[in-house]
């Protein structure tokens, strides 16, 4: 009879455990959605933002991967191998954001792109990025947000689960924003959908002295897939959309996260083998039209590079890779480029910058 008992109690701890497991599943796949396409996004006017540039003037784009706020330079992520998946305190979330911030501040840039800005998240301890970021900056720039990342709660790992995250693109620009406008890339259908990205890319248009338009995008772009197509269908669509812009006689600019290495060889370049490391592939030639090109951000005197695999905390053994950078079309100039060496001190990622100026021809 005991044995029974005991048989039955342990039978309905099992049946617990699947009911709650079930429930659990159809919560995470009931609240999964994503955003619809062609989305256009609100702009917070900045008081000081001027109306137009100006072909032959020199201006700055600068790019930075904040990481959430949580990436110090000894913080480990589950996902690449480590072992954390939350900011380690609130405390440690702002002062990541106000270091990174300091570091675009010190850049002075036109335009600024920042990716993993989180609004409202379990990861960062519910600390609001975007209300840091435009209280920063926000007097000087014209401001948007693109929501790529609204993920129900997701239960792992089991000890300090990642949570419920909305985070985002934030585009701040010393010029106004005529307009804005959030598109939704291609995303894979599996199970994956669940940990990657709502990914999207946003365009902004700025009005150009003569007529013509500076067309802005911001872009990050996967990096946890099991489908490599789906990284090169995300990069296809996003230069069809920009050549499309040149065709049409406007100015083209693009920053952010290619999640891929822009180098090729970027472990050769900064000495740290990458065998093991197969998230950052290189861009294959053939997907980059003519008219337009990709530009790493590197110093061949001084390399440094843009971002830092998590599996370990930042040191001569760490994996890195420039995976960070720009697409310019052919009417635009690049004066210089480089990547600033915080020693990976707020985030995962180093910010970026790109010196350029319209030609006085849009085509």
């Amino acid at each position: 009879m005991r044995k029974r008992r005991v048989g039955k109690i342990l039978l309905a701890i099992a049946g617990v455990l699947v009911l709650t497991v079930g429930i659990y599943a159809v919560y995470v796949f009931s609240s999964y959605y994503r955003l619809e396409d062609n989305m256009p996004l609100m702009v917070t006017p900045g008081e000081a933002a001027a109306d137009a540039v100006s072909p032959g003037e020199t201006y700055r784009v600068a790019s930075y991967n904040i990481g959430f706020g949580a990436y110090s330079d000894d913080f480990t992520f589950f996902m690449d191998g480590g072992k954390e998946s939350r900011a380690r305190s609130a405390q440690a979330v702002e002062e990541n954001v106000t270091g990174a911030l300091a570091e675009i501040q010190a850049l002075q840039p036109d335009f600024a792109l920042l990716q993993e800005v989180d609004v409202d998240g379990t990861r960062s301890h519910h600390v609001d990025e975007l209300t840091m970021i435009l209280e920063a900056l926000g007097g000087d720039y014209d401001a948007s947000f693109a929501q790529n990342y609204d993920s129900p709660y997701l239960f792992w790992p089991l000890l300090s689960p990642h949570g419920a995250n909305r985070s985002g693109l934030v585009t701040m620009s010393r010029y106004a924003i005529t307009s804005a406008l959030r598109r939704s890339l291609p995303i894979e259908e599996s199970l994956m959908k669940l940990v990657d990205l709502d990914r999207c890319y946003s365009v902004h248009r700025i009005a150009v002295e003569g007529g013509k338009e500076l067309v802005l995008y911001h872009f990050h772009l996967s990096a946890y897939t099991s489908d490599g197509t789906i990284a090169e269908e995300q990069l296809e669509m996003l230069l069809s959309d920009m050549l499309a812009e040149y065709e049409a006689g406007n100015y083209v600019i693009g920053g952010g996260d290619f999640n891929k290495d822009l180098l090729g060889n970027s472990d050769e370049v900064f000495g740290v083998s990458g065998e093991e490391y197969t998230w950052a592939q290189p861009i294959p030639a053939e997907l980059i039209p003519e008219g337009l090109a990709v530009i790493a951000p590197l110093d061949e005197d001084d390399p440094i590079p843009s971002c830092r695999n998590t599996d370990m905390p930042y040191g001569p053994e760490n994996y890195v890779v420039m995976v960070d950078g720009f697409i310019v079309s052919d009417n635009v100039t690049v004066v210089s480029r480089g990547t600033v060496d915080t020693g990976f001190r707020w985030s995962d990622h180093n910010p970026v910058y790109l010196d350029f100026q319209l030609r006085e021809t849009a085509r």
